[in-house]
């Protein structure tokens, strides 16, 4: 075996060991959203299993609120750190609940599309609802955060709810799959416009896909006034997402009735998560608890 060979297999067997030990260590628990088996799953690896991993805050600060967070990756990976964990944690220094879904995408497993995703959040939403006497969580207060095509795969949970994308089979699926409020960062929206994002649709709904399929994910098109109420922020120079998105959504909300706020930076450019040393965008999270606040979704109950 050569020295760089060897070097390399070195360096393989020192991850693996490591990140089995970050797991071992890890204090948040993972539960698969099926145990069972997700329905259409191709096979039985890591992503073909949708799961859930859990931020519960400490039970002396814990408000009741919970927040199904979606992370971003152009429904083709997941930024399971910036637009995770450090959420997740962000929502419990609130007292929020946080549970991030690991959804299935193009990537994961055997590689999935529609409707795979939406079924991962659906359940997810049902999930939180059904475990929320056992979670500390108020089932009235369930709201669901995502970024980039994460934002889009959680305005589809608050713009499709009212459509089963998976057989019922146990009493979690029988719980409402609507979340009670949206967050949304730089959201992938439309699929129909020049502003779209065409890697996320392409992932998503594949490269030729029908006209009708392609319209009903169009997300800014299924507002109703029964989509929850909506706090959305972006950067105006995000050139992978342009505003547009955001804009027409926060329009359709307006013109439904729906309770909503837009935060538009001059700076930021596309996945700035928290934002933490990017300037002003920064205060999109100052700014979101305050929003929540004035909703009564921090209140203590």
């Amino acid at each position: 075996m050569n020295r760089r060979l060897r070097t390399v297999l070195i360096c393989m067997i020192l991850a693996i060991v490591s990140n089995v030990a970050m797991a071992a260590s890890s204090p948040h628990e993972v539960v698969l959203l099926w145990p069972d088996g997700a329905p259409g799953a191709k096979g039985n690896e890591d992503g073909d299993k949708p799961s859930l991993t859990l931020y519960l805050p400490a039970k002396d600060k814990a408000n009741g609120a919970a927040v199904v967070v979606c992370p971003g990756g152009g429904y083709g990976h997941l930024a399971m750190d910036h637009e995770g964990h450090q959420i997740a944690e962000w929502l419990n220094s609130l007292g929020v609940a946080g549970f991030i879904l690991k959804y299935r995408h193009s990537r994961s497993g055997a590689g999935y599309g529609h409707p795979a995703p939406i079924q991962d959040a659906q359940r997810a939403i049902r999930m939180v609802r059904g475990h929320a006497k056992e979670w500390n969580v108020d089932p009235d207060r369930i709201g669901i955060i995502g970024f980039s095509a994460g934002g889009h795969l959680a305005s589809s949970a608050g713009t499709h709810f009212q459509t089963r994308y998976s057989e019922a089979k146990d009493a979690i699926d029988e719980c409402s799959c609507r979340p009670d409020f949206m967050i949304l960062g730089y959201p992938v929206i439309s699929f129909t416009e020049w502003y779209t994002h065409k890697g996320s649709r392409n992932n998503l709904l594949g490269k030729n896909p029908a006209p009708e399929l392609v319209e009903n994910f169009s997300n800014e098109k299924q507002v109703t006034s029964e989509t929850p109420p909506t706090f959305l922020f972006l950067a105006d120079d995000d050139k992978g997402v342009p505003a547009e998105n955001s804009v027409y959504f926060y329009l359709a909300l307006r013109k439904a009735d729906v309770p909503a706020e837009l935060h538009i930076y001059e700076k930021g450019g596309h996945g700035f998560g928290p934002g933490k040393g990017k300037g002003a965008c920064a205060s999109w999270m100052p700014r979101c608890a305050d929003w929540m606040k004035g909703r009564g979704i921090l209140d203590k109950k």
